[in-house]
């Protein structure tokens, strides 16, 4: 953190936002890069999993008995492939969104030290979120070069959905970032989170099947799901389907998510910083 701490002081001058940001990320980064073994597991390999369970071994089966041609014309795993890209990025913005956030808050009191400085509370939230931007587009960007060789990706557009899954991620980390600002305890709300929120979204936004496989009065809860747009859009450009119309309505719902949570964000942090 010596980058956060040691120019803002020796000038004692604001800093312009996008500085401020670049610094917050600049800590992070030297964190990242002396530990970053430990997020291996939950940000590439984990949606691979999902892939090799689903897509190779049970799609199999259901290229097999010709059920999944019903839905769509490409075999299950270049089906199933893009949307994990969109899973992955929810997972993986859970889990930057949530202990990290808190245990810079409550354990490790980074945030009150980058405070000090003429770094601004809501400059330090814009810099987590933009941090968080980025560790979804390398882990995803990851995902995609192992997918390669499954013969899963198809076409160009699967770079394109890359984008469209980090939009999805960040729609879920921004709100949920400003949630982990308010907790005083343990987190152990978030394992709430995770057990009630994460996983019926992974199990039930059209990841696996599509949602039209659903019963009529649950459907609803599966359009509010940041993930079914995002499915929608990174399954969509990656098998070449992406109507403009739904385009534009699935990304401005995640571009809607993603500045409300921003917003709310920054005034979590200014409360909780300025105590």
């Amino acid at each position: 953190m010596t980058a956060l701490l040691d120019p803002p002081r020796a000038t004692g001058a604001a800093l312009p936002g996008w500085r401020a940001t670049l610094l917050v990320v600049e800590g992070l980064w030297t964190w990242y890069r002396r530990n970053w073994r430990a997020t291996v597991i939950s940000s590439v390999l984990q949606p691979l999993l999902f892939l090799v369970a689903f897509g190779v071994g049970f799609g199999t089966l259901l290229d097999r008995g010709g059920r999944a041609q019903q839905v769509i014309d490409v075999p299950y795993l270049v089906y199933l492939a893009p949307a994990l890209l969109a899973v992955g990025a929810i997972q993986n913005a859970a889990f930057e969104s949530t202990y990290p956030v808190l245990s810079a808050f409550k354990w490790q009191r980074n945030y009150w030290g980058v405070s000090a400085t003429p770094i601004t509370p809501g400059q330090l939230a814009c810099g987590q979120l933009s941090w968080i931007t980025l560790r979804l587009a390398g882990s995803g960007a990851a995902y995609l070069l192992v997918i390669s060789l499954f013969g899963a990706a198809r076409g160009p557009g699967i770079v394109a959905a890359l984008p469209l899954a980090v939009l999805c991620g960040m729609a879920f980390s921004a709100p949920v970032v400003a949630f982990a600002a308010t907790v005083e305890n343990d987190g152990a709300a978030f394992n709430a989170l995770f057990r009630f929120v994460v996983m019926p979204m992974t199990l039930f936004s059209g990841t696996f099947f599509p949602i039209s496989q659903l019963p009529e009065p649950v459907r609803p809860l599966a359009w509010i799901s940041p993930l079914w747009h995002g499915t929608e859009l990174t399954r969509g450009a990656a098998l070449g389907v992406l109507e403009l119309g739904p385009a534009l309505g699935h990304t401005a719902y995640l571009a809607a998510l993603v500045i409300a949570g921003v917003l709310l964000a920054r005034w979590r942090f200014r409360a909780r910083l300025a105590r």
